[in-house]
């Protein structure tokens, strides 16, 4: 997918379609992808995450009931709701503990972290 066809989809028409729903429909479509292709390894979700053109995905820390991931963001525009990628990632590592999860997003300056908690 070229980058002005990713634009006018996560930028123009899902924002205009979604409206103040947004956040919890795109996190909630996330875990719908993750369904529909389950990760076996951490590195099948990094990879997921290249192929989908989301960014490329890094595990920075795992504690015993947190894992912190970091995408880097490239392009200068307006920063994307990232709560697809959040889900995706929920639902994945949810897969992968066998424990429910969920996951924060916290945006800086160029790039994006992750925080992926369960019980």
């Amino acid at each position: 997918m070229n980058d002005f066809n990713y634009i006018l989809l996560r930028e123009t028409l899902l924002p205009a379609l979604l409206g103040t729903e947004e956040a919890d429909i795109l996190y909630w479509g996330g875990k719908r992808i993750a369904r529909t292709y389950p990760a076996e390894t951490l590195e099948d979700i990094s990879s997921f995450f290249e192929k989908a053109g989301w960014g490329n995905l890094a595990l920075n820390s795992e504690k015993r009931k947190e894992m912190q991931f970091e995408m880097d963001v490239a392009r200068e525009e307006k920063p994307l709701d990232r709560h697809l990628e959040a889900g995706f990632l929920a639902e994945q590592i949810e897969r992968l503990k066998g424990k429910t999860a969920e996951t924060y997003i916290t945006e800086k300056r160029k790039r994006v972290v992750f925080q992926v908690q369960w019980d």
